[in-house]
């Protein structure tokens, strides 16, 4: 049985799901979000990410993580800060020790719903139907998501080293 943790980034909100694999089954185990408010200042915002993570890992133990890789946004703020929210993750998961696959957005969807772009409604329909968990939110949706896309695919994923 692998324990899997999938992460979506973000610097306002941070979704995180846990589900356990056994080669044939996906179970799941849990799910939640991490929110920041942007009137803090940048650093306590990255601090309180990696704090609440730290703290899912130590509460469900996963032996795997994955991550939704970065796409860049029109406008580069933006996609600076979700840089700096993915970076806030990628840390924390390889100071606990965890190795972190990725995947694009396509490819989780793809493995989600059969269709790369579908939307986050979509996604977070079947990932309510696949696991049985009833009502989840679509950061959370989009992190089990995640997890599912890498119990399908963790032969070839991408580690970030």
């Amino acid at each position: 049985m692998s324990r899997i943790l999938g992460i979506d980034p973000g610097l306002h909100i941070t979704g995180w799901g846990v589900v356990d694999y056994d080669g044939f089954r996906l179970r799941h185990v849990g799910h939640g979000k991490i929110e920041t408010s942007p009137q803090e200042e940048i650093g306590r915002r990255l601090r309180c990410i990696f704090q609440q993570l730290s703290a899912v890992v130590e509460e469900y133990a996963p032996k795997e993580a994955c991550i939704e890789e970065i796409f860049v946004n029109m406008n580069p703020a933006s996609s600076l800060k979700l840089g700096m929210a993915r970076g806030a993750v990628i840390c924390c998961a390889g100071m606990c020790g965890l190795e972190v696959a990725e995947y694009t957005p396509n490819r989780i969807k793809k493995s989600i719903v059969g269709v790369g772009h579908a939307t986050k409604e979509q996604v977070s329909l079947m990932v309510q139907k696949l696991l049985n968990c009833g009502s989840v939110k679509l950061d959370a949706a989009d992190a089990l998501a995640v997890a599912v896309c890498h119990a399908h695919h963790r032969v070839s994923y991408k580690v970030i080293a």
